[in-house]
């Protein structure tokens, strides 16, 4: 028996000796329809989902977060408040302080203006009596001639500016000695008093029996109340 011829691809050429045979596709396997998704089957036997017991928790741990949150707030807040209050104290202390500072600084430029002003007026005082010397030497006649006159025209202007600032000439005569006030470079005796004089004349001569400014030697000068220099005078008594 003789053996079969070989076949390429499970099949014999057909015709003509020599000729080519043609290649065979392969052959796949075709599934005939529209393929479906296998539905998921049910889990039969399986435990229903566990709820989560976290939630709860959480709530609570939010809550207790928020509390601490307002607590420290609260803490702050009473903490800025409590700065503010030191620092508005602390800022009406300075202010104060401030003021009384600028008070004092004000009264002691007065004062340093007022001695230096009371330290001019005591300079000038010896012209002062200058012109009262020649103001007594000319007298008030009306024949004065034209330098009389501009002298005691310039005596009476400069006291009067003094005696606008301040100045004030002390009247002395026929006042009760004050050491205070004056000088005493004189004295005279009392007056005798008569012996058969009345009640009201020793009265009086008890008033007169204390030392009395008879003369005024120089006069004394007053500056904003305050003496700057006394009377020299003579006393009685």
């Amino acid at each position: 028996m003789s053996p079969r011829p070989e076949t390429s691809g499970g099949s014999r050429s057909h015709g003509r000796p020599g000729a080519r045979e043609a290649p065979v596709p392969e052959r796949h396997d075709v599934q005939v329809g529209h393929e479906q998704p296998d539905e998921a089957e049910p889990n039969v036997g399986e435990s229903p989902p566990e709820v989560s017991t976290t939630e709860p928790a959480e709530r609570a741990g939010a809550s207790v977060s928020a509390e601490a949150v307002e607590e420290d707030l609260e803490a702050a807040l009473a903490s800025s408040k409590s700065e503010r209050d030191e620092y508005l104290d602390m800022l009406r202390r300075v202010q104060a302080d401030f003021e009384n500072y600028k008070k004092r600084m004000i009264r002691q430029q007065t004062d340093l203006l007022e001695r230096a002003a009371e330290g001019l007026v005591v300079s000038l005082l010896p012209a002062l009596d200058a012109f009262d010397l020649a103001r007594e030497h000319l007298g008030d006649n009306d024949d004065l001639s034209q330098e009389g006159k501009a002298l005691l025209q310039a005596s009476a202007l400069l006291f009067g500016t003094l005696e606008k600032e301040g100045l004030e000439r002390m009247e002395d005569l026929g006042q009760p000695f004050d050491p205070t006030r004056h000088e005493a470079v004189d004295h005279e005796p009392a007056e005798p008093v008569a012996p058969d004089a009345g009640e009201a004349d020793a009265g009086s001569s008890t008033d007169e029996s204390g030392p009395v400014v008879s003369g005024v030697l120089r006069t004394g000068y007053r500056w904003k109340g305050k003496v700057i220099r006394p009377a020299m005078v003579r006393v009685r008594g």
